[in-house]
């Protein structure tokens, strides 16, 4: 339902869009230079072209264009240089300074870096070049890796790729792939990600306050914009193996177009092929294929095809641990696919972009097994049988098919106003199909939890299918030089729950020599849906019939910040933040009837009554309760790399604290992470030696620690009692009668009441590249201190000779151990 304040708040911006247009533009000069990416050295005789203007670069790399205003595509062509082809917005005045960073064909680039845009940066935007990605110490080539150190950026595992932004959760983060939404940006299991960094061209993300050309999601963006095939050959590629797998790259010209390109790429795990020969077990593997090919349909158009397909496949009991024999399977299969068709056509007023595109994710987990539980314990001397066994019985298939058309809009009326607009339709089919028995984790405090918890129910069914439409307004405002204002709003709606919503959204920039004063904020919107849950912590039941009775998740952003360049090489910036969240989805709370049948099951002795967890649980039952605010300071220093110094990279510190008010209580954000620190540096030790690293410091995240032990319970199955009542719970014994205890980790009052350790982690690379830098050859070490942070505080119950009952003790785990690798890449 739309909120009136909403609606009045959307008609005024829309109001701003009223302002007249000025007519009869004048040509504006454009001027800038083209540079080598690796050396910044000036590239002369570089061919640089706009519609029908061109010109050639001088010997310190110069250019200059005149160009009307509009949106341009320029692209810039060099002997020894991959093309680049850069998208300029002339508007009002001239621009004075539009630098073009090429890279060398033959060679690759090993220095950590962060190179600003030519184009000021937007509030929250974060850049990342893909060769960091390849050289950064630690990632491996991993972009959500790399992500993980920038300022208010946390992994929540260290194994996996998923994100907390700003204290938003990590089903809150929108992924897009060439203008398309990507539900499952991850492979194995999250170890590394769906991109391959040496063919995208840009990564770049928004840790909030984005424009309304995209929504459906609450607190990040990260847009990946997929290179086109060099044209500069017939064929030409490359290939590298890395720890996680091998790949080739294959590309060149198309045999009917000058300017056209291809591009065909493979990736696919190699260490199941030998490994799994020593540890006799089928280990993790998988394998994708991506095709893309650029071709011109006009003086001022092009077309993109892509084409994506990856398989997953783990059937083993290698995750399981200490299992029964017999009783041990664990099966997960993963498959994705994507086509899209991009036309992207730029006439004398303005650009028009349409995407079609098809994506399908669909996802299989197989568990069952019995494993040794050190959560379940009597309190036997060792030597005697005193562990428990907990059965795991867990079925789930997930699919989610996308056939969406989006089409963008940009009108330049005059040198002082632009129009953006567009919209994105999606024709959404969602399944799930899951079975959870036998027993639930103890030690979660959140019953909903996807790892096991109480809260989740023995099955669901559930088909979703509908359309989910999107479409935005925005204005650009320069009435200076100096200035830039950016007033907009979308509209969303979803059939799922048939929720209309209305965010208006504003972003400004201002210039003041070498420091830039930025503002963002506006409403964020997102609907309920499965494709949300892929990369969600907790599962909430979306399987009630017709349209749910559930809102739009809604959050405000404000963001202020400053930027300035500082000594030549070095920029600066402080950011500030807030966000306030508001209708989350949670799982509610058990009602009344529900806690009291609950309860009634257990058939104890009075002497063990209070062992009985009466407290009401979490469960998956799906409402709007969660209410939210996230708050803080980023400060980052990034410094470019120069033939005069052989330092570079960058240095965050961010200062912030996120909350959350569920079930009747205000309680710490599971991410939230009031200090964390990092820093990501190169070295050149020589002309082709580099040492990087990158060091990690935080604060640990908050977790629910427990508050004692009590009696765990079992169904009666072979009716002890007498009562011919086969399916109460009663106290646990071991072989010899003693009580079983179990880790009891309170009710919601407890939930997120403790923190982890700190969190520390240094990574080393070393890479050497020959003269010639066709090949490269790295050393990488992660965690090259071998410290045990703790991602989780695992309580396991170990003997107690003073005591009746056992005692707990804290594991630290889910952290990565000392993990070197090396790997090599080599251009042909």
């Amino acid at each position: 339902m739309v909120k009136l304040r909403h609606v009045r708040i959307g008609f005024f911006v829309v109001a701003l869009f009223t302002l007249a247009a000025e007519a009869g533009a004048q040509d504006r000069v454009v001027r800038g230079r083209v540079l080598d990416e690796g050396s910044n050295e000036a590239v002369a005789a570089a061919t640089v072209a706009a519609g029908s203007a061109t010109t050639t670069t001088a010997a310190d790399g110069g250019y200059v264009l005149k160009l009307p205003p509009g949106s341009w595509a320029l692209v810039v062509t060099a002997q020894g240089y991959l093309d680049r082809m850069e998208t300029l917005l002339v508007e009002g005045a001239d621009i004075e300074r539009f630098d073009i960073l090429l890279v060398p064909a033959p060679r690759f680039r090993e220095q950590v870096d962060v190179t600003p845009d030519a184009a000021p940066p937007a509030a929250a935007r974060i850049p990342v070049l893909p060769s960091q990605v390849l050289s950064m110490a630690g990632t491996l080539d991993n972009v959500f890796r790399a992500l993980q150190a920038m300022p208010g950026v946390a992994g929540v595992e260290d194994w996996g790729s998923r994100l907390s932004v700003r204290g938003g959760s990590p089903d809150q983060n929108l992924t897009i792939m060439d203008g398309v939404e990507i539900a499952n940006p991850y492979r194995l299991y999250g170890l590394t990600s769906a991109f391959n960094p040496a063919t995208v061209e840009r990564f770049e993300l928004t840790a909030g306050g984005f424009g309304p050309q995209y929504g459906d999601r609450l607190s990040s963006l990260l847009v990946v914009e997929n290179r086109q095939g060099s044209t500069a050959k017939t064929l030409a590629g490359s290939s590298a193996v890395s720890l996680t797998d091998a790949n080739v790259i294959g590309e060149g010209r198309l045999p009917s177009s000058a300017d056209g390109s291809w591009l065909l790429t493979g990736r696919r795990t190699y260490f199941d092929l030998v490994a799994s020969k020593l540890v006799e077990d089928d280990l993790p593997k998988f394998g994708d294929v991506q095709f893309k090919a650029n071709m011109r349909t006009g003086t001022t158009s092009r077309l993109s095809v892509l084409g994506l397909t990856s398989r997953e496949d783990t059937e083993s009991p290698f995750f399981l641990g200490d299992t029964v024999e017999g009783l041990d399977l664990f099966r997960a299969r993963a498959q994705n696919d994507l086509v899209v068709f991009d036309h992207q056509l730029v006439p004398t007023w303005g650009y028009l972009r349409t995407i079609a595109a098809w994506y399908r994710n669909n996802d299989l987990i197989d568990i069952d097994a019995r494993v040794e539980d050190d959560h379940r314990r009597s309190n036997a001397p060792p030597g005697d049988v005193s562990t428990g066994f907990t059965d795991i019985e867990f079925h789930r298939t997930l699919n989610v098919q996308d056939l969406s058309l989006r089409q963008e809009v940009r009108f330049q009326p005059s040198a002082s106003h632009g129009i953006d607009a567009g919209v994105d339709v999606h024709r959404l089919r969602t399944e799930l199909a899951m079975t959870v028995g036998e027993d639930r984790n103890p030690t979660l405090g959140n019953g909903s939890s996807i790892e096991g918890g109480s809260g989740l129910p023995d099955a669901v069914g559930s088909l979703r299918s509908g359309p989910r439409v999107g479409a935005w307004w925005q204005h650009v405002l320069r009435p200076s030089s100096t200035l830039r204002v950016e007033p907009g709003v979308r509209f969303d709606w979803s059939d799922v729950n048939g929720d209309f919503t209305v965010s208006p959204r504003i972003a400004t920039g201002l210039r003041l020599g070498e420091t830039e004063l930025r503002f963002a904020g506006g409403l964020f919107t997102q609907s309920p849906g499965y494709e949300k849950l892929i990369q969600s912590d907790y599962f909430v039941d979306l399987s009630a019939p017709g349209r749910l009775a559930l809102d739009h998740e809604r959050a405000w952003h404000v963001i202020a910040g400053v930027e300035r360049r500082l000594l030549g090489r070095a920029t600066t910036r402080v950011e500030g933040y807030y966000k306030r969240f508001d209708d989350l989805i949670v799982g509610g709370l058990e009602t009344a009837a529900e806690r009291g049948a609950r309860v009634a099951q257990y058939d104890f002795p009075t002497q063990l009554q209070s062992n009985i967890p009466r407290e009401a649980l979490i469960t998956s039952a799906a409402t709007n309760d969660g209410k939210g605010v996230a708050y803080g300071v980023d400060v980052f220093t990034y410094w470019d790399a120069s033939p005069s110094s052989p330092l570079s990279g960058w240095a965050s510190y961010t200062l912030g604290r996120a909350w959350r008010e569920a079930y009747g209580r205000t309680y710490a954000f599971e991410y939230d992470r009031p200090h964390a620190a990092n820093v990501a540096a190169a070295y050149r030790l020589s002309s082709s030696m580099t040492l990087a690293g990158t060091l990690r410091l935080a604060s640990g995240f908050p977790w629910t620690p427990p508050v004692g032990l009590r009696v765990d319970a079992t169904p009666d199955r072979d009716d002890a009692d007498g009562d011919a009542n086969r399916e109460e719970l009663v106290p646990r014994r071991d072989a010899d009668g003693r009580l079983v205890y179990t880790v009891d980790v309170g009710g919601v009052s407890n939930l997120n009441t403790g923190r982890l350790p700190a969190y520390a982690r240094l990574d080393l690379r070393l890479t050497w590249a020959p003269a010639q830098r066709r090949w490269q050859l790295y050393a990488d070490v992660i965690n090259a201190l071998n410290r045990h942070n703790a991602g989780r505080l695992d309580p396991q119950l170990v003997y107690d000779p003073g005591s009746d009952r056992p005692k707990i003790v804290y594991e630290r785990a889910q952290s990565l151990p000392v993990l070197p690798s090396i790997g090599v890449r080599v251009r042909f």
